[in-house]
């Protein structure tokens, strides 16, 4: 699997789909893999005339881990992103991010504009003061850890799956089995229990992105769930209401995740955004 480099820091990604098609970058959430845009969602990208790319955001799966008193924002990792569209060959890209990959996706957008072609900032938020915090069940998806997968990977896949049920969406459940199958995967291509802190501190000290938003001049679509419970949907309002032009989706029975079901309804929001690039 080839790997881009930030400096010293190496990106692990992986593009599917004709090299010479318009691209599309993918960009993950706090702690989780490139895998999280799996296979059958970046195939709805391909089989639409684009390039999926995808990635291991720092400190996640097989990425640069770091250590516990290395700090970072979301700029560096705006600018890890940057490197992946170098080492793919792709002068500008149609980005797309979910959750805390929507926010890197808004930094991309604002500070990176000749590269950014559209963008589409997925259960995110503008991280403005005053909007709706988590829920405390679902803020205690981010905060409190899994059991260590080493010793008793048993627990740590069931303490995955019922974090997943926490943030999920209601009207659109995972098939039997589904989410346990994906904590072990996860867990078995790399698990770093200490890089999601070092993320969250990445998002709190980039701050409130309001002023980059009003800054976007690409193409945007704002979708979020009507259920998220753990970045309830005023944030993806507050997004779409400072991006200039920006269409805002709200998926009724969605909550924070991507599960299978939904995969039509987000491709089709990232597929918009670049139609209105043209």
């Amino acid at each position: 699997m080839p790997f881009a480099k930030n400096g010293e820091v190496r990106i692990c990604w992986e593009s599917f789909g004709d090299p010479g098609a318009p691209a599309i970058l993918l960009v993950n959430g706090l702690g989780s893999q490139m895998t999280r845009w799996p296979e059958a969602f970046c195939a709805l990208l391909v089989d639409a005339g684009y390039r999926a790319l995808r990635f291991d955001n720092r400190d996640t799966g097989l990425s640069a881990w770091f250590g516990e008193g290395d700090a970072y924002t979301l700029e560096d990792m705006a600018a890890d992103a940057m490197a992946v569209l170098d080492a793919a060959g792709v002068t500008a890209a149609h980005v797309a991010g979910v959750s805390m990959g929507g926010m890197i996706s808004q930094v991309i957008a604002a500070d990176h504009a000749g590269r950014t072609l559209s963008v589409t900032s997925i259960m995110s938020t503008s991280s403005a003061p005053g909007l709706p915090q988590a829920t405390p069940r679902a803020m205690a998806v981010l905060t409190q850890p899994t059991p260590d997968f080493r010793t008793d990977p048993e627990a740590h896949v069931a303490a995955a799956v019922e974090n997943a049920l926490v943030i999920g969406s209601p009207a659109y459940p995972w098939p039997e089995g589904a989410l346990a199958e994906r904590a072990r995967a996860e867990a078995e291509r790399a698990w770093n229990p200490t890089g999601s802190s070092r993320q969250m501190r990445a998002v709190g000290a980039t701050g409130d992105r309001s002023a980059r938003l009003a800054r976007i001049t690409a193409p945007a679509v704002v979708l979020h769930g009507a259920d998220d419970p753990l970045l309830p949907a005023e944030g993806g309002r507050d997004t779409a209401a400072k991006i200039p032009g920006a269409e805002l989706r709200i998926i009724e029975g969605m909550g924070h995740d991507l599960p299978p079901a939904l995969f039509g309804l987000v491709a089709d929001a990232i597929l918009a955004a670049a139609a209105r690039a043209g």
